[in-house]
């Protein structure tokens, strides 16, 4: 497999086989949203289209970075959203990175979301799907965010078979400056237990794949091959 780890804006043309990762939070809240039950999640481009979304349909869960607003029912943050019982539910998510990644490369042929909560799954269905080249997204910091660059490149290296000691990965991504903010309580929205949940390494067994259906971008749980060696 020949990767490339680029942040978003840096993205040149349309990959064919896109790995978008936001780690600190974005799609470690969508894995448990999916573990709750959650049975699709849409990725809104705004959070006027958010809003416009729960108008139009009231029984689908709204989420967002920050602090909580009218008509949004959840923030962003895994130590929250696990408490709630999403089962068969619909779940509208804009944030500031993870999303907006997602949507710049929806031309893809194969858009994966990931972070350490579903590594190996991700790693899996590449070594399965995308033999060649893969294009991973670093949304956070604009491409800098080290916990996002440190999944994606332990999730390139396991895609290739190889055995990988995870630990060296996970402590980079908890020397992070985003794990650092939530920590600190720089950011809202936070749970005292967002950071350790967020480097629980393959807490689930399914990948998550986005694709366009009815002019939305809509992410659903996929599983994965049977594991290889670590």
């Amino acid at each position: 497999m020949d990767p490339r780890f680029l942040g978003i804006g840096d993205l040149d043309g349309t990959p064919s086989v896109a790995v978008v990762v936001d780690v600190m939070r974005a799609f470690t809240v969508a894995a448990w949203a999916f573990a709750r039950g959650a049975e699709k999640i849409v990725l809104a481009g705004s959070l006027d289209e958010a809003l416009a979304l729960k108008a139009r349909h009231p029984r689908w869960v709204t989420l967002k970075d920050g602090p909580s607003a009218p008509g949004f029912d959840a923030v962003n943050s895994p130590g929250l959203l696990r408490s709630l019982d999403l089962g068969g539910r619909t779940v509208v998510q804009k944030t500031t990175a993870g999303t907006v990644g997602a949507l710049a490369v929806k031309e893809a042929s194969l858009v994966l979301c990931a972070g350490f909560v579903v590594a190996e799954a991700t790693a899996r269905s590449l070594r399965t799907h995308a033999p060649g080249g893969v294009t991973f997204g670093v949304t956070g910091e604009d491409g800098h965010a080290e916990e996002d660059l440190a999944c994606a490149q332990y999730i390139a290296r396991r895609a290739t078979g190889a055995e990988t000691d995870a630990r060296e990965f996970l402590r980079r991504a908890g020397r992070s400056r985003a794990a650092a903010e939530l920590a600190q309580g720089v950011r809202q929205g936070v749970h005292p237990d967002d950071v350790a949940l967020c480097l629980e390494l393959d807490r689930f067994p399914f990948a998550m794949v986005a694709a366009p259906e009815d002019s939305l971008m809509v992410l659903r749980r996929s599983a994965a091959p049977p594991p290889g060696p670590r």
